[in-house]
Formats: structure tokens, C-alpha cells, sequence
């Protein structure tokens, strides 16, 4: 008998191979991206410290102004630009792209095109 794992456990699994290589630092710090089926949520760590530098979701009221759905592809782009925008005037402009143990499809992807669109580099 085969036991199902189900699908956030194996993402964590995932997350968690990919995190043995990825670190942020001061110069470079690590773009967190976690997706849920309603909204998603992006930061900019120095692990180093261990601070979270920016943040941005769907949540926020920059992005619910425009009246997006938190959960599709449009409102990843713009929480991707609006955490551009926050990251350029803390100033940083070269982060490490962690995609959270999700595939580089959808909204995980529209987030870093929106990212890059607003001036970061990874």
C-alpha cells in the first residue's frame, strides 16, 4: 500500500532542499514567495539577521484598490511591483529568488516578472 503524501508536505520537503543552498545576506537578500488559494505573500530577508527587510501581498491596500482577485496571476504581478517598488527605496536593487518549493509557473512566475518589471534583479 502506497501512502499519499499530500501536497504541502512534499512542497515543504521541497522548500527544504532548496533552502540547504539558498541564504540571503546583507547585499543580496533571499525574495520569499508563499502562495495560498486565495492570496500571496513575498518578503525580502537577510538571513544573516534574521529581519525581514520588505514585504508586500495581495492583501495590501495597494493591490485591493485596484480591485484584483488576490489569487490570480494579475494580482502576483502587482504584488511583485509593489515589492519592487518598497525594495528600491530601502535600496535594494539584487535579491536571491526562493520560490517557496512551488514550480516557476503562474503566479509564483508573474510575481518575479512583476519583480523584475519593477527593478530588482535575480
Amino acid at each position: 500500500m502506497i501512502k499519499k503524501l499530500d501536497r504541502n508536505k512534499s512542497r515543504k520537503r521541497r522548500h527544504m532542499r532548496v533552502r540547504k543552498k539558498i541564504m540571503g545576506t546583507v547585499e543580496r537578500p533571499r525574495l520569499n514567495v508563499f502562495r495560498s488559494a486565495k492570496n500571496i505573500y513575498a518578503q525580502v530577508i537577510d538571513d544573516m539577521n534574521g529581519h525581514t527587510l520588505v514585504s508586500a501581498s495581495s492583501l495590501d491596500a495597494e493591490v485591493k484598490e485596484v480591485g484584483i482577485y488576490g489569487g490570480n496571476v494579475e494580482a502576483a504581478r502587482k504584488v511583485g511591483e509593489l515589492l519592487a517598488k518598497r525594495a528600491q527605496e530601502k535600496g535594494i536593487d539584487q535579491v536571491v529568488f526562493d520560490r517557496g518549493g512551488y514550480l516557476y509557473h503562474g503566479r509564483i512566475k508573474a510575481l518575479a516578472e512583476g519583480a523584475r518589471e519593477g527593478g530588482l534583479n535575480f
